[in-house]
């Protein structure tokens, strides 16, 4: 496939917002998704009415984002902020229809345009889809200019980290 099929077409509209009161219901909604994909790596498994808790929840210094394209709710974030401007990537998901055209990329590139600081994106064990991603999505942004480390978590085991900063 070449790069060209490979991308959103021109006429597509994308929109970044932040998640509140209005539409933290569509953050739920496609957390689930985020959730029943990751849960093999993480050994998670859904409550009695089969819903997975969300973690973190969207609150105090962890801010949620959706991306919407056409109107469609399409992807998530979750990132938390210190008041020295780091940010740490907590959850990340596009919906399996919107991935392979590059909106996950275009999301993400979007809020760390807009969140000037110091970057931090882990992916767990298992996840090797999610470290390509990563790795692809902060070099190009970053023109390979980041740092990449693996160490092990307590929670969450063996874990690779990206980071890099922009003001």
């Amino acid at each position: 496939m070449s790069n060209a099929e490979n991308t959103l077409p021109e006429t597509t509209a994308l929109n970044v917002v932040a998640v509140d009161d209005r539409n933290e219901h569509v953050y739920a909604n496609l957390y689930q998704g985020y959730a029943a994909e990751f849960s093999k790596f993480i050994g998670d498994k859904p409550d009695e009415n089969g819903l997975f808790e969300i973690y973190p929840k969207i609150a105090n210094e962890v801010k949620g984002y959706l991306l919407y394209i056409d109107g469609v709710p399409a992807a998530l974030t979750a990132i938390k902020e210190t008041p020295s401007q780091h940010f740490e990537i907590c959850d990340f998901y596009v919906v399996p229809y919107f991935r392979k055209n590059k909106a996950g990329k275009g999301f993400i590139s979007h809020l760390f345009k807009q969140l000037k600081g110091t970057w931090e994106i882990k992916q767990v064990a298992g996840a090797d889809h999610a470290v390509k991603f990563w790795r692809d999505v902060v070099g190009d942004y970053t023109d390979g200019n980041y740092t990449e480390d693996q160490y092990a978590n307590e929670k969450w085991g063996t874990v690779t980290r990206q980071r890099f900063s922009h003001l």
